[in-house]
């Protein structure tokens, strides 16, 4: 994101080596701040704040498995030095907690994430998010919320599976567009490959858990998808939303700096 989407940790580094460059700060007592700085132990969880410095997005928490409680204390442990957070897989329970300790976290219930954003930044266009049905929308916002976090602005193009083709080939104009494209669809996941058809821009498939007996959970998606026909998709596991949110947010920020 260049300069204009520095986290609190840069800002807080880039003030340190001032210091010292300029007298300000003792080398001693910079040395010492630094060790504190690459991960916070705070008993259920080593908090890395490292990480924003290192691909400019804090550390995002996964819900899933832990307590609301849990949940609740990394989240307030990651704002202490950041101005950004993300929460996947959270659940109702984690998001009030979250809301008590952290007030400006906003949940989504669809996607089931949770987010603080109290620096915005200028949002960089290219990243569409498509999805097959409507069963499928829990995926695909995930991806969504995950790419406007890291600081995209996303264009959704929903309910466009192959079962009625003619809705995703109203669509192509916007899906050409993209630097990017999130694709998420289950039953037999025909999806991507028809969209990597159409576009030039690297098609991201996301296998979904959305289908009746024989679709095993997301599996058959997940071999369809990595079977496609169509050159340019590259395939996340099944219900990654978040991952191929990141992705596709990775792409178009290359694309933009480049």
């Amino acid at each position: 994101m260049g300069s204009g989407r520095r986290t609190i940790e840069e800002h807080r580094l880039r003030e340190l080596l001032e210091g010292v460059a300029q007298g300000r700060t003792a080398v001693a007592d910079a040395v010492e701040v630094l060790r504190r700085l690459p991960y916070e132990d705070i008993g259920i969880a080593r908090v890395d704040h490292h990480r924003a410095l290192r691909d400019s997005v804090p550390e995002v928490i996964l819900g899933l498995g832990k307590t609301p409680e849990q949940v609740a204390t990394i989240a307030r442990t990651v704002l202490e030095r950041a101005d950004r957070l993300l929460i996947t897989r959270a659940t109702p329970e984690a998001a009030a907690l979250t809301r008590d300790a952290v007030p400006d976290a906003v949940y989504h219930e669809m996607a089931r994430c949770i987010t603080v954003e109290r620096r915005i930044a200028p949002k960089a266009r290219g990243v569409t998010i498509v999805c097959a049905g409507t069963a499928d929308l829990p995926v695909a916002e995930e991806a969504a919320v995950t790419a406007e976090i890291i600081g995209n602005e996303v264009d959704r193009v929903y309910d466009v599976g192959v079962a009625g083709i003619h809705r995703l080939l109203d669509q192509v104009p916007r899906l050409r567009e993209a630097r990017a494209i999130v694709v998420a669809a289950g039953m037999e996941g025909a999806l991507p490959s028809v969209v990597a058809g159409l576009v030039t821009a690297p098609v991201i498939a996301v296998p979904t858990s959305v289908g009746y007996g024989a679709s095993f959970g997301g599996l058959a998606a997940l071999l369809g998808m990595l079977n496609a026909c169509a050159a340019g998709v590259a395939v996340v596991n099944i219900d990654n939303g978040f991952g191929a949110g990141y992705l596709a947010a990775s792409i178009n920020r290359g694309s933009v700096e480049a």
